[in-house]
């Protein structure tokens, strides 16, 4: 299902037994992830989050290409939320400057890359930072 989560951003959201899985679709100009404006997206996936009655999540990142500072910030909020009901936060698909921009900040190990959906859900083959 394609929503809006905020201007010019838009997700496919998929339900799983137990897992909501939610692939960022940043602005159409901005797949690269240059020049993206700031969004609230961690209080916005956290909504879908509680209205699926569902705390396992994995964020698919195949189509943002950079993950900017304050995205980073978003991540962590998200996070803290999650975790704090409960829950699990798993992303997949990051790019290699997505993952050096975690590795930079010291936040790889919160956020370990996984390869695809499947290994995220199965907490599999987690790749290591370069």
């Amino acid at each position: 299902m394609l929503l809006e989560l905020a201007p010019e951003w838009t997700i496919d959201l998929d339900r799983g037994p137990d897992w909501l899985f939610i692939r960022l679709r940043p602005p159409s100009g901005n797949v690269r992830g240059s020049g993206a404006a700031e969004v609230p997206l961690a209080e916005k996936i956290f909504q879908h989050l509680e209205q699926a009655f569902c705390y396992r999540l994995v964020l698919e990142m195949d189509d943002v290409r950079l993950l900017r500072s304050w995205m980073v910030g978003e991540l962590v909020r998200l996070h803290k939320r999650v975790v704090t009901h409960g829950g699990t936060l798993r992303l997949c698909g990051l790019s290699p400057a997505s993952e050096a921009a975690l590795q930079a900040c010291r936040l790889f190990d919160h956020f370990p890359a996984f390869e695809n959906r499947h290994d995220a859900v199965m907490g599999c083959n987690p790749r290591k930072p370069r």
